[in-house]
């Protein structure tokens, strides 16, 4: 069992930057792959970024590629998502997940994940 907080969230103006956090429970966090996903009002939840276990490799929604980067603190139980060139079309609820089979190929779908934390909410004013 893995239990997921996010945390950072908040009103930026745009073109500013902000840098979310998830903090995971347990000794097993390296044994996952993590994605950030985001929904706004009216809309289904959407891939944004995902990180392979060790770190070594990052996926990118085409949306925010340039602008968002996203690293895991392994011994810190954490994953980052820094949002860098905020746009108000951001603005959304931030979901961290995590994914215990961490197959490269699927993890830009939310199916994969087994855990989900409660979400944080980001706000981008124009």
């Amino acid at each position: 069992q893995v239990q997921l907080v996010e945390s950072g969230g908040g009103l930026v103006q745009a073109g500013g930057s902000l840098r979310l956090s998830c903090a995971a429970s347990g000794r097993t966090f390296s044994r996952y792959a993590m994605g950030w996903f985001r929904q706004a009002p009216g809309k289904e939840r959407e891939f944004v970024i995902a990180i392979s276990r060790s770190g070594d490799s990052a996926y990118y929604a085409d949306s925010v590629k340039g602008r968002f980067t996203i690293s895991r603190d392994n011994a810190k139980n954490t994953v980052y998502l820094q949002m860098n060139s905020l746009k108000p079309e951001d603005t959304a609820v931030y979901y961290c997940a995590a994914d215990l089979f961490g197959s490269p190929g699927r993890l830009e779908d939310l199916n994969e994940y087994e855990y989900w934390g409660q979400g944080t909410q980001v706000t981008v004013s124009s």
